[in-house]
């Protein structure tokens, strides 16, 4: 067991925490909103501190889940943040969807700090933060994230390393440009066979068991026939992991024709008030 600390204690960071509690490590959190830290040392034990240093003073891994590129440099950099309390050869594990730019900068900032990094994205959402039961794809040196795997594997059901700094939020966008392509095309098939008078549960049951199955399909396919649209994973959220990827895309050259057009099928459900509907709401646009 180690001693860790935990930065940001949203729906996805509060449950991982969480369950690096139950696993029997020593937790220090820190959140923005200093009443959600104290309800989560009142339901899960340990202690939380006002600032990221203090949060970060004296633990063997410091792990992060906040919202974006400048909130994780706000939590880890200048006199308050992680990487000025960190004691030297601490690791700190970053769990935000974030670019592979700021991953880099923050590792070449850790090195300098004496200290380790490693870009940690999750896939699996608010669901799979809660039963532990996360993909993490991570990116830095083989000896650093060695250390820090078992304790990852508290909240997560599996873990890889997927090369140098960056490559942990370069396989995360990889993620995304394959489930943006997956829903969208899901909407659409849901659409016809409503537009069809098909029984729409009928038709899922029966294509689910072939080639077109899919998580999302097992998953979401009903409740997007029902237009239910609570499961966690906001579109505001996955407007913005769209965002970094096409950013990168430009960089690199890759070529993102559809990945593009959904992420505008995703500011039209923006615009319908859906901001924070879960990801399943493409079909919101094409049934309005």
């Amino acid at each position: 067991m180690a001693k860790v600390a935990f930065l940001g204690l949203g729906v996805m960071g509060g449950p991982m925490a969480g369950h690096l509690a139950k696993k029997g490590h020593a937790v220090t959190v820190y959140n923005r909103t200093t009443a959600k830290a104290e309800a989560w040392v009142t339901a899960h034990g340990g202690a939380s501190a006002p600032t990221p240093r203090e949060a970060a003073r004296g633990q063997e891994i410091v792990f992060a889940c906040v919202g974006n590129d400048d909130d994780l440099r706000g939590v880890t950099l200048g006199p308050d943040g992680a990487f000025a309390g960190m004691e030297k050869g601490a690791v700190f594990v970053d769990h935000t969807t974030a670019s592979a730019e700021v991953a880099r900068e923050l590792a070449e900032a850790a090195q300098a700090a004496g200290i380790h990094f490693i870009d940690a994205p999750v896939s699996g959402g608010q669901a799979g933060a809660e039963k532990a039961a996360l993909t993490v794809m991570c990116g830095g040196e083989p000896k650093t994230y060695a250390r820090v795997e078992p304790a990852i594997l508290s909240f997560a059901k599996a873990s890889r390393l997927m090369g140098p700094s960056g490559s942990g939020q370069l396989t995360k966008m990889v993620n995304q440009i394959a489930i943006a392509g997956v829903v969208q095309g899901l909407a659409e098939a849901i659409h016809f066979a409503k537009r069809a008078d098909l029984d729409v549960e009928a038709v899922l049951d029966v294509i689910s068991k072939g080639a077109a199955g899919s998580w999302q399909m097992e998953n979401r396919g009903r409740t997007m026939n029902a237009e239910k649209f609570d499961f966690g994973f906001a579109v505001d959220w996955m407007r913005k992991d769209l965002g970094i990827l096409l950013a990168e895309a430009r960089r690199n050259g890759a070529r993102l024709p559809v990945t593009a057009l959904v992420d505008q099928f995703y500011a039209d459900v923006q615009g319908m008030g859906g901001r924070r509907w879960d990801t399943s709401s493409l079909i919101a646009r094409l049934e309005k």
